[in-house]
């Protein structure tokens, strides 16, 4: 039995580079982290988004004009693309993965919830690592995760993890805009707390992902609300991960 279990999510934004292409080593970076953790007895249930955008990268410009359609093409050319980026890393650190793609019913009270938590058990008891993903191929509307920051959350939940990690572009949550010089980043942040005021969401193109700062810090805060400690940090340094589970100070903490 593994002594902690853990969700890291990683973000379109933190994995792409400014022309929109999926950065290997930052996909490297990620695993040869969750490698590490292994080492010490702790297991990670990764959720990443990135499917679109890789799926945009194989297929190009589509002719498809309605959105929805569009994105589901996309990630279906996609999904595939990534575990095989993910399965080629994991297996040099001589590590197992595992493809898990969730609908919204699967967390609903019933079978489809307890068929979750059988395959993410089963898969962890024999130290594979769990990759969820949205299946945007066959979701609609209604059973759409708003984003991934919320898939991760529930998946979070669902599991009773001991932390959530969302990985981002920017070091966590800032009382001002990232990019003004008096902006500092707010270490510690409780479930309850309202923070709208700080909150400025970009304007994304469709490939770049659903969630914003405003989606992450909710759905971290709801997480932390059930006592599990979240963490909004960047995603792109070397060591963002470790240095989290080794109590360092780093990024935006939300917890009870």
């Amino acid at each position: 039995m593994h002594k902690e279990r853990i969700v890291i999510k990683v973000g379109t934004n933190v994995m792409t580079n400014n022309d929109n292409r999926i950065v290997r080593p930052v996909l490297r970076n990620l695993v040869r982290q969750i490698a590490e953790l292994y080492e010490r007895n702790i297991m990670t249930i990764l959720v990443s988004s990135g499917s679109v955008i890789a799926g945009k990268e194989v297929l190009g410009k589509s002719k498809i004009k309605d959105r929805t359609q569009r994105r589901q093409v996309y990630s279906a050319i996609g999904q595939p693309r990534m575990m095989r980026l993910y399965y080629d890393i994991f297996h040099d650190y001589g590590l197992k993965c595992a493809q898990v793609l969730p609908t919204k019913r699967d967390f609903s009270p019933g079978l489809h919830r307890q068929n979750m938590i059988n395959c993410c058990e089963g898969l962890l008891s024999e130290g594979v690592f769990p990759i969820a993903n949205e299946d945007d191929a066959v979701s609609v509307t209604m059973s759409m995760f708003s984003d991934n920051d919320e898939l991760a959350s529930l998946i979070a939940q669902l599991m009773k993890v001991d932390k959530l990690i969302i990985l981002t572009d920017i070091d966590g949550v800032y009382d001002g805009h990232p990019d003004a010089e008096d902006s500092r980043v707010i270490s510690n942040i409780v479930p309850d707390e309202n923070l709208d005021k700080y909150i400025n969401d970009s304007n994304k193109n469709e490939e770049e992902g659903r969630g914003g700062m405003g989606s992450k810090l909710d759905y971290a805060q709801q997480a932390a609300a059930k006592g599990i400690p979240t963490f909004i940090a960047n995603g792109k340094k070397e060591n963002t991960i470790i240095d989290i589970i080794d109590g360092k100070c780093v990024g935006t903490k939300v917890a009870l």
